[in-house]
């Protein structure tokens, strides 16, 4: 099929380890692949907490299209001065109107195909914020008079809630998928109306580790209920995990979707 998009959705970049690991296997990806589109999870990108401006040029410098977020996008509060002007970045759509920043992004590609990238934020178990189902496909049906190639990230804690919006928006997305837990999950497909699906693309940073921090700091919260000082993992194997879908680019309906799980 020759009028196809085909996208890299790489989930959340942990710290140092994974920005290095993004620059040094997009390479291999891209050979691989050929994707005309590389959007990359970067909440955790700064240490394992928020993204710096300084940090969402070097994504873009590494090879990124496009930066999602999540919960943790103010958590460097230098993104701020930057946030309104980054094209490039979104930030969950779901929070308050007046929230700098922006939930959606429409790109070109050099094939002249526009691809549209929405960031929603889940709640359950998460902050208190308007619905993503709502909102999500509000938004969707929006941007589909724009262009039918569309890419949800769903940021959510819960499985459930994930695999819900994979559903709700089954058919008018072309891609959900899920980030936030940074565990992959293996249950990638297209759902019955041609929407990609999976529930989570995982993260890319440090295997050694809990979810990308330092083990023996987690293991010391949960031995001992008492706080803990979170770092991010920098030694062992580190791993590129994430979602390799080819959509239609006059239909939306994706074609064809493959797990990526890379090891420097």
């Amino acid at each position: 099929m020759s009028n196809t998009v085909k996208i890299i959705f790489v989930g959340d970049v942990i710290g140092r380890p994974g920005r290095e690991a993004f620059r040094d296997l997009l390479p291999t990806l891209h050979k691989r692949y050929a994707p005309d589109v590389v959007i990359v999870n970067g909440e955790n990108s700064a240490g394992g907490f928020g993204i710096t401006p300084a940090i969402y040029e070097e994504l873009l410098d590494y090879g990124a299209d496009v930066i999602t977020s999540g919960n943790h996008i103010w958590d460097k509060r230098e993104i701020l001065n930057v946030i309104d002007d980054a094209k490039c970045l979104v930030r969950p759509a779901n929070y308050p109107k007046d929230t700098p920043g922006r939930g959606a992004t429409i790109i070109e590609t050099a094939k002249g195909v526009k691809v549209a990238v929405v960031n929603l934020c889940g709640t359950v178990f998460m902050e208190s914020l308007a619905s993503p189902f709502t909102l999500g496909k509000e938004m969707v049906e929006g941007l589909r008079e724009k262009t039918p190639v569309i890419l949800v990230d769903i940021h959510a804690e819960a499985t459930s809630e994930k695999n819900a919006m994979g559903w709700h928006l089954d058919g008018l997305a072309s891609v959900v998928v899920g980030t936030h837990t940074h565990v992959q999950t293996s249950d990638e497909r297209i759902l019955p109306e041609g929407t990609a699906y999976m529930t989570d693309a995982g993260m890319t940073g440090a295997i050694d580790s809990v979810i990308g921090v330092k083990k023996e700091l987690i293991l010391k919260k949960f031995l001992t209920g008492m706080p803990v000082r979170f770092e991010v993992a920098d030694e062992g194997a580190v791993e590129l995990q994430g979602l390799f879908v080819e959509v239609d680019a006059d239909t939306g309906k994706a074609v064809s979707v493959e797990r990526i799980k890379e090891r420097v």
